[in-house]
């Protein structure tokens, strides 16, 4: 009835065959794996059914065996699945596009090694029956423990099952871990998040631009609307399990997902961490937070492997995992936006990693330094790194002051100095007008978590909207690897204001480039202690009891920008840009007229940044 993408007896598709070994050498090491195992298969079959959980909700899971000349497999083989929230399979005009041809990056690689791989719709999803009321439901983690122990049992498996995915279908599984299925060996989740709140509401601001174009993206699959998601991907609607019914059973499963949720109300109506969801009466940024469940996570023993990219939107959380797991862990870290592993033959990390815990083969891998990372705009030779620790050892805590410079048109202060030497006592500050329409543009880390476009522009024209300190030019290159911490001593004319801090790298040419950024609505301030290990960073707690309007004397902020790696080469300017607005990722606090924001540096009042600075190699 259906054409389905790859399979049976002509090998899988293109850019899928098994890669040529040139060599019998036993090679394993990051991206590089060769000389373990043998590429025994040439193609995979596909069958698709529902497996009914103990609610009887009925879940659409795809099974994709692997084959050779078109026989199936006949030995027990490892299973690894993904728990998937964006159609375990879907139509391509009238081919079916399944896991391995679609979504699973790579994955096709295990199946020519020896496992089988399995998709599940997660419930009021794709073919999946139920509703989602809410994304990571804790009823979602219970089929994911279901769906594992089901997978063991199947009479074509040995019984060791492993996970995989990005994004949401990397924080699936650290909610499937925390439920300890006995047969969950190893999962390999990439860019993933550790609790919500701060990716909801950093700093207490609303990320409305993400949660309505995620809730468009989500609505248009749930009713298998055809249309097309970032520049690759083309939608035609879910495809259905295998049989006569198929089709009748998708589309009322298809009916069921009309009363899912709608993320972007649903988000908006929790400003605070500490908020109750008005519909199931639980605190929601906990309940649905893998952070929350740390302890069990931990309890389960089962290892973790972490990806995540400095452009992704969670290279903070991939730490905070870091710090706090005590299961056996490594994590990379690469110069990646969201959807991207460039350089990096993700395929064959996760074969090593599989094989490691699903296989028992010993490759080595756990016995690596845990901790991969690259240096941006590092010389190609060094620019990869390893660590047992975070933050480094040898990182140095050094501030930069922000002083004042002379006036330019419109009052602007665009050319403040960063500088290593403290304010003198006199009092001093620079003002200006928010400028609303200030933005990163729509190609940044945040779009690009919902599919949007990368590739952030020449900042300069948007730095004339708002306040920057810049350095002299470098002498010597400077590198800056961990969290850089801002400190503003603010007013303002609204008693809120959202500060929204880039740090840049400036070259010969003015071109100004994006690094990285932070936000604290002044309001939200106060400063708490977290239930986990933050390395010590500020943490705004964020509850609504602990939200204040602005004094009219200075009152200080501190938080931190997200971690980077990251080499200003000689002659080039680190810039810090303070903007009071985001235009299209952010909503915004202010009234109809933008408030006037002064920024105080005195010696009572030290705005500065405090960069983790490491010897340059």
């Amino acid at each position: 009835m259906f054409r389905y993408l790859a399979i049976a007896g002509l090998g899988l598709a293109a850019g899928c065959a098994p890669a040529a070994t040139t060599s019998t050498d036993r090679i394993s090491e990051p991206g590089r794996y060769q000389g373990y195992a043998t590429a025994d298969y040439d193609g995979y079959a596909r069958t698709s059914q529902y497996l009914t959980m103990r609610d009887g909700v009925r879940l659409a899971a795809d099974i994709l065996r692997p084959t050779k000349n078109g026989a199936l497999h006949g030995e027990k083989l490892p299973v690894v699945w993904t728990h998937h929230r964006y159609n375990r399979a879907f139509f391509r005009g009238d081919t079916i596009v399944d896991y391995a041809a679609g979504f699973g990056r790579g994955i096709a690689r295990l199946l020519h090694h020896g496992y089988v791989v399995a998709a599940v719709d997660t419930r009021g999803g794709g073919a999946s029956f139920g509703t989602q009321q809410g994304f990571f439901m804790p009823s979602e983690a219970e089929d994911a423990y279901e769906i594992t122990e089901w997978l063991a049992a199947q009479p074509w498996s040995s019984g060791s099952v492993g996970m995989t995915g990005r994004s949401y279908l990397g924080i699936t599984q650290l909610f499937a871990a925390s439920k300890k299925p006995p047969s969950l060996k190893a999962i390999f989740p990439e860019m993933h998040v550790f609790e919500w709140y701060p990716m909801i509401y950093p700093g207490g601001v609303y990320r409305d631009d993400f949660f309505a174009k995620w809730q468009m993206l989500t609505h248009n699959l749930d009713n298998a609307v055809t249309f097309t998601w970032g520049p690759a991907l083309s939608f035609g609607g879910v495809a259905p399990v295998d049989g006569q019914e198929g089709m009748a059973q998708r589309d009322s499963a298809i009916a069921e997902h009309r009363t899912n949720r709608d993320m972007y109300t649903m988000w908006a109506g929790v400003p605070y961490r500490n908020s109750i969801d008005a519909v199931s009466g639980k605190p929601i940024h906990l309940e649905r937070g893998p952070a929350t469940y740390l302890d069990q996570i931990n309890d389960s023993g089962i290892p973790v492997y972490g990806l995540v990219g400095w452009y992704d939107a969670f290279p903070r959380d991939a730490f905070l995992w870091f710090r706090n797991l005590k299961v056996t862990q490594k994590l990379i870290m690469g110069p990646w936006f969201h959807g991207q592993t460039d350089g990096f033959d993700l395929g064959a990390e996760r074969h090593r990693w599989m094989d490691r815990w699903l296989k028992n083969v010993d490759n080595g891998i756990d016995r690596e330094p845990p901790l991969r990372y690259f240096v941006i705009d590092a010389p190609e030779a060094s620019a990869w790194r390893t660590a047992t620790t975070w933050p480094l050892p040898e990182a140095v805590a050094t501030e930069f002051f922000f002083h004042g410079g002379k006036a330019g048109s419109a009052g602007s202060f665009n050319d403040g100095r960063l500088i290593r030497t403290s304010p003198g006592d006199a009092e001093a500050s620079d003002s200006r007008v928010v400028d609303t329409t200030a933005t990163l543009g729509p190609a940044n880390r945040w779009a690009n978590t919902y599919g949007g476009a990368v590739g952030y522009p020449d900042l300069a024209g948007n730095d004339a909207k708002g306040f920057t300190w810049t350095t002299a030019p470098l002498d010597t290159p400077v590198e800056l690897i961990g969290h850089p911490i801002v400190h503003l001593w603010v007013t303002s004319s609204a008693r809120d204001f959202d500060a929204m801090v880039y740090l840049e790298d400036v070259d010969s040419t003015g071109r100004s480039s994006y690094v990285t950024e932070g936000v604290l609505r002044a309001s939200h301030r106060k400063l708490g202690t977290p239930p986990f290990d933050n390395f010590g960073l500020p943490w705004p707690r964020s509850h609504q009891e602990d939200v204040a309007p602005l004094p009219a004397e200075p009152a200080e902020l501190v938080f931190d920008l997200h971690p980077t790696a990251k080499r200003f080469r000689t002659g080039h300017r680190i810039r810090v840009t303070l903007q009071g607005a985001d235009r299209d990722s952010h909503r915004a606090v202010y009234p109809k007229v933008p408030p006037t924001v002064a920024v105080h540096r005195d010696r009572a009042r030290p705005s500065r940044i405090v960069l983790p600075l490491v010897p340059v190699r």
